[in-house]
């Protein structure tokens, strides 16, 4: 996922870019407001792939970051998450009310932003880029995995999975053979950081290739991650 980050601390801005990167974003660092609209206006046009999420500071130093946030929400659609100190109930309802998808306050943790990075793109991608997929089955080869009613059989037969199994899979399947960062799977499928959890992604993926009996399906991309091996019709 393409992602704009609007921040103008260099330090702050690398920090966070890399923990962004390891979670599988492509990060474009914009340093004020002219510099984020400016970004934003090819992918607008669609000139250039558009931007999943647009993470705004308020504290630019060319103009207010609310200011911005609204200029962008005449350009486009792109959820837009506020990251600002400014913690009081009037300055997030005046964000929320300009448009803005989220607000968080700075000291944030890491995991809880990538969460809600991802629960906003979730809720915009229903009627865009997921949004087929959302109400169809995905078909790879023998394996059918029923999105609305997150069921999965393999060739007929019904295989039974915990809700995490699911997602998990779905995860996968929605991208055949792009490799997904543990990093990334662990956000997008437990919600939180990946420290501590890479036991549980192991258990769940052998698990999956045991109830699908297809220990080839899920492929293991050492030091990186897992990639789903669309199997043979």
């Amino acid at each position: 996922m393409r992602l704009l980050l609007v921040e103008d601390d260099d330090h702050v801005a690398a920090a966070l870019s890399a923990v962004l990167a390891k979670h599988g974003f492509t990060v474009t660092h914009a340093r004020n407001g002219e510099e984020a609209l400016q970004a934003i206006l090819p992918a607008a046009h669609g000139d250039k792939p558009p931007f999943g999420v647009v993470l705004l500071d308020l504290g630019l130093p060319d103009q207010d970051g609310y200011q911005v946030c609204g200029r962008i929400r005449k350009l486009t659609t792109t959820p837009v998450i506020m990251v600002t100190a400014r913690a009081d109930v009037r300055s997030r309802i005046h964000g929320l009310n300009l448009g803005a998808d989220d607000y968080v306050v700075k000291p944030y943790d890491t995991g809880e932003l990538l969460a809600r990075i991802h629960a906003v793109s979730r809720r915009t991608a229903g009627g865009e880029e997921s949004g087929a997929a959302a109400d169809s089955a995905l078909t790879l080869g023998s394996v059918v995995i029923e999105l609305p009613t997150r069921t999965v059989s393999v060739e007929g037969a019904a295989v039974q999975l915990t809700r995490k199994e699911f997602d998990l899979l779905a995860l996968l399947a929605q991208r055949p053979g792009v490799v997904f960062r543990r990093e990334q799977i662990i956000s997008e499928v437990w919600r939180t950081s990946w420290e501590g959890t890479g036991r549980t992604l192991e258990v769940h993926v052998a698990s999956l290739r045991s109830k699908l009996r297809m220990p080839a399906l899920i492929e293991t991309v050492r030091g990186v991650g897992y990639r789903l091996v669309a199997p043979a019709a």
